[in-house]
């Protein structure tokens, strides 16, 4: 009886669901106050999904991300945060995480990975990597080759934490498991400028490795010189002699966001292994306040040639500034292609209240489709620690994000489970406000442009132009009332003193934004 109710509860939201577009989320877990999620997904057995949040706990789902059960994770070397979910193609998923060896009492003095051969239900004791005395071993990333099932990691030593003596360096560091996790590669180091031990700007952190199509391992991190870049084409063995420079970061990867304990701007790289058209394109997701400490901004910048030009930076949020976005995280669908973003934001408000959203790209990161996925917003509490990263996979259609909201005091962990189609369709988002997707034409353009789009209901319309790098230009009107019907915007490129190239018109209705990219042409 209980599973036929079950199953007509699950059928019901599904179908209200299909009816009006609305997101789905999921609550995964509110007990032991978890924060800092990390979630893959078994691409043979796509019902099959792990998760691990701060401090110790574990989550896993047979059902696609609708139901959880939940466990504490211990080991032999303590378990002490920063939760990493990978696995391989048997379906074997590993745990990494940071130490805290009771018998010894060095604070975080290695990476532990503990290994589950049945799906999350149980763990190994663990085993280790990047032990070296009493030096911190911090902020870890993995990637699996599904060619091979080596497992490479790369992380963050510390001389000494927290330390301002400038005889204390940090430098990123990586070793590798070929039989799946129950030895390791002596640590390497691959960068070639240190960091300093403040654990903030200037130390380098964010190492996030990537695999491309060839077995190349790609890797990008925040420092001294902004983001920078690595890779090796020899699984590891050797290394670029000096990182190639992929953006500035202004303002520092360690900023402030009103109402969060601490927050950063940490880049995420990525490896398109589909086979579309963009297939080895390499990508560098991070978030920065270039355009002022109260306008946190996502961005993305891509290489087609292996790493060693990058694009110009791209903003991925879409709405017309001034509010703060920031923990994104992305992934790449290797069966499509499409790049999925999750991230915190603040658009809709004029306060510290948060919402949840994703953003998509279909074509490499040229343009992107936004979409608030939390069906209810938070106030966080500066108090309250929620982590450093949020979490997002995506396979053969199936996106999950995973992130930490607070409520009445209390933390929770939470997914979403809407299917593609729907966060694809540009009406279901703005069903009640727009009857068809918003037009911007001619483009190119050599003058005058015009911005049309229909209206069902009264709404609140802001317009914001922005130039390649995501800097403002012009706010053609802000939260401007408009009745139902047909409307058509005139854009004055000469009047406006646009020279040619690439812009982005950012159009928010009632809460809800679009990006149009336009071309100026002489």
């Amino acid at each position: 009886m209980l599973h036929l109710l079950r199953s007509f509860v699950i059928f019901y939201f599904s179908l209200l669901l299909a009816m009006y577009g609305k997101a789905q989320n999921i609550m995964i877990s509110d007990t032991d106050n978890p924060n800092e999620p990390s979630i893959t997904i078994d691409p043979k057995h796509p019902d099959h999904l792990v998760a691990g949040a701060n401090i110790n706990s574990y989550y896993y789902s047979r059902d696609g991300g609708k139901t959880w059960e939940e466990g504490r994770l211990q080991s032999t070397y303590g378990v002490w945060g920063d939760p990493v979910i990978d696995v391989d193609t048997g379906g074997n998923f590993y745990f990494f995480h940071l130490s805290n060896p009771p018998q010894d009492g060095h604070w975080v003095d290695r990476i532990v990975c503990q290994k589950s051969t049945d799906g999350g239900m149980t763990w190994s004791p663990g085993t280790f990597t990047g032990r070296n005395g009493t030096k911190v071993q911090d902020k870890h990333w993995t990637i699996i080759d599904r060619n091979t099932n080596q497992i490479f990691v790369t992380w963050t030593q510390f001389d000494k934490y927290n330390s301002s003596d400038p005889k204390d360096s940090s430098n990123i560091l990586f070793s590798t498991s070929t039989d799946g996790g129950a030895s390791w590669s002596p640590p390497q180091q691959i960068n070639h400028v240190s960091g300093d031990c403040v654990d903030s700007d200037n130390t380098v952190e964010g190492a996030v490795p990537a695999l491309g199509p060839n077995g190349e391992i790609y890797v990008a991190w925040a420092g001294p010189d902004g983001i920078v870049f690595n890779r090796s084409l020899d699984t590891g063995k050797t290394w670029l002699a000096r990182e190639i420079h992929v953006s500035d970061n202004p303002g520092g990867w360690d900023y402030s966001i009103p109402g969060i304990y601490r927050a950063n701007g940490l880049p995420v790289t990525k490896c398109d292994l589909s086979h579309g058209k963009h297939r080895g394109t390499i990508y560098v997701n991070w978030s920065d306040q270039r355009n002022g400490e109260n306008d946190t901004d996502i961005w993305l910048s891509k290489s087609t040639d292996g790493g060693n030009t990058w694009s110009t930076p791209v903003r991925v949020n879409d709405d017309p500034g001034q509010k703060h976005q920031f923990l994104t995280w992305m992934d790449i669908d290797r069966t499509t292609g499409y790049l999925f973003f999750v991230f915190y934001d603040r658009r809709n408000y004029e306060d510290n209240r948060t919402d949840v959203y994703l953003a998509i790209s279909k074509d490499g990161g040229e343009t992107f489709i936004n979409r608030r996925i939390s069906e209810r917003p938070f106030l966080p509490n500066e108090g309250i620690f929620f982590g450093d990263y949020n979490n997002i996979v995506a396979h053969d259609g199936i996106v999950r994000p995973i992130w930490t909201r607070l409520h009445e005091g209390k933390l929770s962990l939470w997914t979403d489970i809407t299917d593609l189609d729907t966060l694809l369709s540009t009406g279901a988002p703005l069903k009640s406000t727009i009857s068809y997707p918003i037009e911007q034409y001619p483009n190119p353009t050599d003058k005058m442009s015009y911005i049309s789009f229909k209206l069902h209901t009264v709404a609140t319309v802001s317009l914001v132009l922005r130039d390649v790098h995501g800097k403002r230009i012009k706010t053609l009107f802000t939260s401007r009332k408009m009745h139902p019907g047909k409307h058509i915007i005139p854009v004055d490129t000469r009047a406006l003193g646009l020279l040619p190239g690439v812009y982005y018109t950012g159009i928010t209705i009632n809460g809800q934004s679009q990006t149009l990219k336009n071309v100026v042409v002489k």
